[in-house]
């Protein structure tokens, strides 16, 4: 009788080894490494099969368009390249209870009134829940099934018997296949599921969209080769206690990985919100000191966003800085350039900056903004409430050019400002804008006193 062969995988990024260890080398986590028992390999040897698939040129291979459906949410549709992809593998992640289980309801509801079959399979709750929740959302169509099941051979059966055009996973931590000899929700169970998602989904020509747990970083849980198996992987943010939702595509096969779509969590679920700018400025103070606005691009769409600072005397030797929404790093050298280029003596400051609304932006064109919010609340000179500033900072003090300046003045001219300070480099493209004063700086002191 053959010897039983088995290794140990680490569960959160699939480092495999022959024995156990308290720390996996690979991501560094504590007590992740398991037992698995390693299948027998086939005795099929792959020299000499001949295949009937013969490589072919490339210049010979004419292109095919795909086929879209549209899901019936602009935003979305628009974060997917222009709707779902007849037999694509969706992944779809996000903190519990943002409203992943809301959003697909609402796919399967707008799918369903285009005629469209669809298979909803859950693993975590009972058909008696999703019906409750469906009732809620008012979504009662004939083409939606439910089926609560986590083995994967029961619902490769389910689908090859219904004949679906759309099927959900929801989720796949608990999906199994009985072919792997481990617990639901480990490396091997995750892998060995989306392949057989990923064949249903190719070789039918299924859409299919998997739900994704997240861990306590904000990435999704289980193996890393689970994004790069699927076609599309999109994260669902926001704070559960704000009503915005914000859906992200960070890998997309058919389209921008760029593009956002934003939500509004209702009553009756998830409502589209056409004009962001308007929804992130809505509550908006004026004529108040620490406070700025600014335009950041998400893919081709210009997004205007307030950033808030609070400039505090502290009597501690060590002042205290506190970056929201940003890169904390990115703020400290802001004020280490503020203080040496502009003369500001923030080391005796505690520094607060703050995104409303909860966004998060990483791109250096609100550095200029960041500045501005500083400087008012230290000054305690509140920046003129029709005015709008951009432009990325350089070490040096130089305000330095930026992408897509003039989308950026017409976004605002259309929001109704009257006033906007561009980097020098940008003037030329951004003046081309009619009907909003357009100003030009090159440093962060020309800046604050043209802002200020």
């Amino acid at each position: 009788m053959a010897k039983t062969k088995s290794k140990f995988v680490c569960q959160k990024c699939g480092y495999e080894t022959v024995k156990w260890l308290g720390r996996c080398p690979d991501c560094g986590s504590y007590n992740t490494l398991t037992e698995e028992v390693v299948a027998a390999p086939s005795k099929v040897r792959g020299i000499g099969i001949q295949s009937s698939v013969k490589p072919q040129m490339l210049k010979d291979i004419k292109p095919v368009n795909e086929d879209r459906a549209t899901t019936g949410m602009g935003e979305l549709d628009r974060v997917l390249g222009g709707g779902l992809v007849e037999g694509s593998l969706t992944l779809i992640g996000g903190d519990p209870g943002i409203g992943k289980s809301t959003l697909l309801l609402q796919i399967c509801s707008e799918l369903g009134k285009q005629g469209k079959k669809i298979l909803y399979v859950s693993g975590e709750e009972s058909p008696h829940q999703i019906k409750l929740r469906a009732d809620r959302l008012n979504i009662n169509s004939e083409n939606i099934k439910l089926l609560s099941e986590t083995n994967i051979a029961v619902v490769d059966s389910a689908v090859l018997n219904e004949d679906p055009d759309f099927v959900i996973i929801d989720s796949i931590q608990t999906m199994y296949s009985e072919e792997a000899a481990s617990a639901p929700g480990s490396v091997t169970q995750v892998r060995e599921t989306t392949a057989k998602l990923m064949h249903i989904s190719k070789g039918r020509g299924i859409s299919v969209m998997i739900v994704g747990h997240v861990t306590k970083d904000g990435n999704i849980a289980g193996p890393r080769v689970l994004e790069h198996m699927v076609d599309t992987v999109l994260y669902f943010e926001g704070d559960k206690t704000a009503s915005y939702r914000i859906l992200r595509a960070v890998k997309n096969r058919f389209g921008s990985t760029n593009e956002i779509g934003v939500f509004e969590m209702g009553n009756e679920g998830l409502k589209e919100i056409l004009n962001p700018s308007a929804y992130m400025l809505s509550d908006r103070p004026v004529d108040v000191p620490g406070t700025a606005v600014t335009c950041s691009m998400e893919g081709t769409r210009p997004l205007l966003i307030e950033v808030q600072s609070l400039v505090s005397y502290t009597t501690f030797n060590m002042p205290r800085r506190m970056a929201t929404g940003t890169d904390f790093n990115r703020v400290v050298i802001i004020i280490a350039v503020l203080e040496k280029r502009a003369g500001l003596q923030l080391s005796s400051y505690d520094t607060y900056i703050n995104l409303t609304g909860g966004i998060r932006v990483l791109e250096p064109a609100i550095d200029a903004a960041v500045a501005v919010a500083i400087a008012s609340s230290y000054r305690n000179v509140p920046v003129a409430s029709d005015m709008l500033v951009f432009g990325e900072i350089g070490l040096t003090g130089e305000l330095r050019a930026v992408t897509m300046a003039e989308k950026r003045v017409q976004e605002a001219c259309k929001m109704g400002f009257k006033t906007c300070i561009v980097p020098k480099a940008n003037y030329k493209e951004a003046s081309r804008v009619e009907g909003i004063n357009v100003i030009c700086a090159g440093s962060v002191d020309e800046l604050l006193e043209k802002a200020l």
